[in-house]
């Protein structure tokens, strides 16, 4: 699943090639796209017909573009979505399922998503312009309301792994998988140890990591391990030749050069150094 890097490339795209824009006729093909719109694709599409387009936004990994009538149009690009702009002309995607078609006649924006894990949906804009959908969401360490010493004072005060805490999108947002052994491997630090256990100025650290290394992703255009990663032009990111933990076992570290062991956490893989990052005495879920 793409991660903050990802999801804030396809952002940027989305704010250069279609805010501004009216929609003049949204096209939505098959139920699945829908399922997070209760009343269906038809009244998606309806709805979204006419509207403008004013902002493009993120929180975490969740995006959405905001409407000129108090609403988002929330998209889900779950594990493949694609939102691609394509000349109007241009074959279809076979794994197209929706399109919008703007009012200034120019390019099309596609929703493309061959595994149909993702989706569109529309959304009441809330306080500080966060969907409704989206409020249980913690804010990401880019966001000016990101409040890195809070968050630390809430790690500091859980009895579980510090990996845990980074992927919990309820205490802060964006920070996948990839990013967490990244942030944790700059930080010299296992991610099974207990949060409890770690000092608060380890905690700030591990989020400053976490902080750097999605900043350097996306000077490269994100990570793309997997080929449906892509920006709004179709163009992969090359953060994946610049990780030194993820994806990499058995290659030698490059603080130390030990090889980086895979181990299994939350029912994912994650890796690490054993010399640079070595395990707890007591190893915990």
């Amino acid at each position: 699943m793409p991660e903050l890097p990802e999801v804030e490339v396809v952002r940027r795209g989305l704010a250069d090639h279609v805010v501004g824009r009216r929609v003049e006729r949204a096209t939505i093909t098959g139920e699945r796209v829908a399922r997070r719109h209760e009343p269906g694709p038809q009244d998606l599409a309806d709805r979204i017909s006419g509207a403008e387009i004013t902002a493009a936004r993120r929180r975490g990994k969740y995006l959405w573009l905001e409407l000129d009538r108090d609403e988002a149009l929330i998209v889900h690009l779950g594990m493949s979505g694609q939102m691609l702009v394509e000349p109007a002309d241009a074959p279809l995607e076979k794994h197209c399922h929706a399109r919008l078609d703007f009012a200034d006649g120019g390019p099309q924006l596609r929703f493309v998503d061959q595994r149909t894990f993702g989706g569109l949906a529309l959304s009441p804009l809330g306080p500080g312009g966060v969907p409704a959908s989206v409020a249980h969401i913690a804010p990401d360490p880019f966001e000016p309301v990101f409040d890195q010493r809070a968050v630390v004072l809430a790690m500091k005060r859980r009895d579980s792994a510090v990996k845990r805490a980074l992927l919990d999108q309820s205490l802060v947002s964006g920070i996948g998988n990839i990013y967490a052994d990244e942030a944790l491997w700059r930080a010299q630090v296992h991610g099974e140890r207990l949060c409890s256990t770690l000092t608060k100025p380890t905690l700030h650290r591990v989020l400053d990591h976490a902080r750097d290394v999605m900043t350097e992703a996306l000077g490269h255009g994100g990570t793309s391990f997997d080929a449906l990663y892509v920006n709004v032009n179709g163009a992969s990111g090359y953060f994946d030749r610049s990780l030194h933990a993820y994806g990499r076992e058995g290659t030698p570290c490059d603080r130390c050069g030990a090889p980086i062991r895979r181990e299994q956490f939350m029912n994912r893989s994650s890796y690490s150094c054993p010399h640079c990052q070595p395990r707890p005495r007591v190893r915990r879920a």
